[in-house]
């Protein structure tokens, strides 16, 4: 049941039934065709067999069905159903005219049948033209355009009008027919001219070539999906040009009959495919494969001419017909090989970009990258890159920057509807390339995708190296920063510490020597406090010298300074023990940054472990330096926030490239661990 006032589509049940009906044709036409007397008038007269013509019916109403069953609404559905109707009838009253006409008397409806077969189906090449002007939209082209579709139609429908209404004394070929069959059944008594019957082929001729260039007008129109599917109808008219240079000059029935039915399947088989889903396959690469070969036949086609042509002019017309086709043959054969190659890259090319030699473009790609010092502008050389290599009018390569900007390189004008695809480095997505989602060339093949992703990791390295650079460019600022401050902190140091403290030795000394005659013991209390300041300041330069770099390093080495240090921590603490395994000499910036990083750990041991030992161990292997601190602790909880002693120890790792680990196994405690490049460093 259905809703109160709903009603059920009427498509199925009227496309099922014209199907039905075109399936009915065939058959009858088939049965036809095979009882019929191959020597018989009729089948002289009414030349050819009508089952290829109603099997192309049978086709289009199928094609229709499919169209119709999922738009009912769309009008090109109806009009390949009405279509694939005319053609069925026609290839019907083609069969039964061939059977009806014996040599001797002929079946009832035999002229009806001849009328509808030579004088209607001069209409039938119209109906191909308005589906060609019609598609997709149902109107004919705006402007100019339109004013040529309207001509076109009615200079075919009075061509066609002519051939109905004229009569057809010596048009027909030299058959004795039975008295009952009249060929001029339905004409009008218009005297025969095989020059109007001639003009009227040109016109039809000339009206299919017109309909076919408002194909290419439109598509060039076209815009978003109305031009994806424009891009179907297009490679039908290739093709269909190919069928016309192919079948030029063949007068053989086979090949005509096979031309005819090929010339209506393409176009209605593309309409089919462009409603349904245009991205069904990779319509570009069809389209360029099928413009190769029209070019390409064509190009033969009238080379063979030229040659005959200049065969026949210089042996006198002496040619056979054999002599001829060895002609034809071998030229074929000489062109047709390098002419292909080369056609073909060429279109390639043109209409899909340079997708089909991917090492050029990988290669090409980077050599570009190895020349360009600059992040942004290895950005740009991808956009660049994938932009020609798939012919595409847009591409963006958008790379996540650390301080979460976002860095992008495009290449055109970006269209209304695009896609992302991830840039992934090492596992982790870096940035994003970005395609029009629309137009066949952004529909990619296994082949394509293979290279995609290679250009992809080509843009991943290209945003690791912009990544890389921005990092060492903070990594300068922050050194430069760094630096200043620690010059600002020594300076103030010395000015508002060592520099009073000095200035103050110096009018305790020039006091005493005033008072050394007069009064000595007041010189000597006055050499007394001189005495504690300078202590007092010899104190601050070493405490000044222990923040720069700590003496026992110099001293001691990096082992000895750190077995000082736990001796310190551990009076009073836990014990502590520290290992090595025989080091040899260290980078002065990495000995540094491991003393401190120890020191951190154990401060925080002694502090907040709660720990009965800990240890320290450090070793040196594949060119650097692994350093590991461990206690028996209480650990570190889950929501305990970083603070500023872990910061500290990751910053000073980082600072050479190195990185500091805290993990809290389930035995217990906290253990540190820090690797820390040698090579490179500076002793």
């Amino acid at each position: 049941m259905h809703p109160t006032g709903a009603r059920r589509p009427a498509a199925p049940w009227a496309v099922g039934f014209v199907v039905l009906l075109t399936l009915a044709a065939f058959a009858a036409s088939v049965a036809l065709d095979l009882h019929t007397d191959v020597d018989g008038p009729g089948a002289r007269i009414a030349a050819g067999w009508g089952w290829s013509y109603t099997l192309l019916g049978l086709l289009l109403a199928g094609l229709a069905a499919v169209i119709l069953v999922r738009s009912p609404r769309q009008g090109i559905g109806w009009g390949l159903a009405w279509t694939g109707l005319f053609w069925a009838q026609d290839g019907l009253s083609q069969s039964y005219a061939r059977f009806a006409i014996r040599p001797d008397d002929a079946l009832p409806l035999a002229n009806l049948a001849l009328w509808s077969f030579n004088r209607l189906g001069a209409f039938l090449p119209l109906t191909g033209a308005l589906l060609l002007l019609l598609f997709p939209t149902g109107r004919f082209l705006p402007g100019r355009w339109r004013v040529t579709g309207w001509v076109t139609t009615l200079a075919m429908g009075l061509g066609a009008l002519v051939v109905v209404v004229t009569r057809a004394d010596g048009a027909l070929p030299d058959v004795r027919l039975p008295s009952e069959v009249d060929v001029d059944w339905g004409s009008l008594p218009l005297p025969a001219s095989d020059a109007v019957l001639s003009a009227s082929i040109a016109v039809q001729v000339a009206g299919l070539l017109s309909a076919m260039l408002a194909v290419v007008v439109r598509y060039r129109r076209s815009t978003g999906l109305e031009r994806d599917r424009m891009r179907w109808l297009l490679w039908s008219v290739v093709a269909i040009a190919l069928v016309l240079v192919v079948s030029a000059g063949l007068d053989i029935q086979a090949v005509n009959d096979a031309a005819i039915f090929v010339i209506m399947v393409l176009p209605a088989t593309a309409m089919t495919i462009a409603v349904v889903d245009p991205r069904l396959v990779a319509i570009d690469d069809l389209l360029a494969r099928t413009l190769v070969y029209a070019v390409l036949a064509g190009i033969i086609l009238a080379v063979d001419l030229v040659a005959i042509a200049l065969l026949s002019a210089m042996l006198d017309d002496s040619l056979t017909e054999r002599q001829l086709v060895l002609v034809v043959l071998l030229v074929s054969v000489v062109l047709y090989g390098p002419l292909r190659g080369r056609l073909a890259r060429w279109v390639q090319v043109l209409m899909l970009g340079k997708r089909s030699d991917p090492y050029d473009v990988v290669a090409g790609l980077a050599s570009t990258l190895e020349s360009i010092d600059q992040g942004p502008e290895q950005l740009a050389a991808v956009a660049r890159a994938v932009a020609t290599a798939f012919r595409v009018r847009y591409v963006a390569v958008e790379v996540d920057r650390g301080d979460g900007e976002r860095l992008v390189a495009t290449h055109g004008a970006r269209p209304a509807q695009t896609r992302s695809l991830p840039i992934v480095y090492r596992g982790a997505e870096v940035g994003r390339l970005v395609l029009p989602s629309r137009g066949a060339r952004s529909w990619l093949s296994r082949r394509d995708g293979q290279l995609l992703a290679d250009l992809v990791r080509q843009a991943a390295n290209a945003a690791r190296t912009t990544g890389l650079a921005e990092e060492v460019q903070r990594s300068r600022e922050r050194l430069v920063t760094a630096r200043e401050e620690e010059r600002r902190r020594i300076r103030r140091d010395l000015h508002d510490g060592l520099g009073p403290v000095l200035s103050g030795v110096v009018f305790q000394l020039e006091s005493a020597r005033l008072l050394v005659e007069k009064d000595p013991a007041a010189a000597g209390t006055r050499l007394l406090e001189a005495s504690r300041t300078v202590q007092d300041a010899v104190a601050d330069v070493r405490r000044l010298v222990h923040d720069l770099r700590p003496p026992a390093l110099d001293d001691l080495g990096l082992v000895g300074a750190l077995r000082q240090l736990a001796d310190q921590l551990a009076r009073g603490g836990p014990a502590i023990s520290v290992a090595d395994d025989g080091l040899s000499a260290l980078p002065a910036a990495v000995e540094v940054a491991a003393y401190r990083i120890v020191a951190e750990a154990l401060t925080n041991t002694v502090r907040h472990a709660g720990a009965t030992r800990a240890g320290v161990r450090l070793c040196a292997a594949d060119g650097a330096l692994r350093l590991e601190v461990a206690d028996d602790g209480a650990g570190l909880g889950e929501d305990v926030p970083s603070g500023v002693g872990l910061r500290s120890m990751r910053e000073r790792a980082l600072e050479l490239g190195g990185r500091v680990e805290v993990a809290c196994p389930p035995t217990g405690g906290t253990v540190v661990t820090a690797v820390l490049p040698i090579a490179g460093g500076e002793r």
